[in-house]
């Protein structure tokens, strides 16, 4: 990988130049979400090229990869459900939303089913309380949720 940069200075004292970049940390975020999205997840590897490229450590990339719930270090399902375990969600019935999709995919939160087509995840809030018990699926907002309305969404998933 090459040096990214973002907003460029260079400096000179007449015999040399330095170029600085002042926002390189910026880059970081987009880097990452971009590699997630063509490899599905964020290896060792990669964590360690994108550090050279933006000239950080790469312990400042594993920190951000591991503290954000939608990056992650290991494979996940082609098709990924988040279920929002805010407050207003809880007080709706997402436990029982949560304990539908486990039945329906045979797996537990956390979990990938063995044919590596679902993940089921918890996340924080995700703007949908009015439409409680809500959820992501493949990054589209899914509202107010019944088990049957996760038996159908399963169904079509599994396809």
């Amino acid at each position: 990988m090459d040096k990214l940069c973002s907003v460029p200075k260079t400096i000179t004292d007449g015999k040399t130049n330095v170029t600085i970049c002042d926002a390189k940390r910026s880059q970081l975020i987009p880097v990452l979400r971009k590699i997630q999205e063509k490899e599905g997840y964020i290896s060792n590897r990669k964590m360690q090229e994108v550090a050279f490229s933006l000239g950080i450590h790469p312990v400042e990339v594993y920190s951000v990869v591991t503290f954000y719930s939608f990056l992650t270090i290991e494979k996940k399902g082609k098709h990924i459900i988040r279920i929002s375990n805010c407050i207003t969600a809880d007080m709706a019935g997402a436990k029982k939303i949560i304990k539908t999709f486990e039945k329906e995919l045979g797996i537990k939160l956390g979990e990938t089913t063995k044919d590596k087509k679902i993940s089921l995840e918890e996340t924080s809030c995700i703007g949908m309380c009015d439409q409680s018990p809500a959820a992501l699926i493949d990054g589209k907002l899914v509202g107010k949720l019944t088990p049957q309305k996760v038996k159908n969404i399963v169904k079509e998933l599994k396809k």
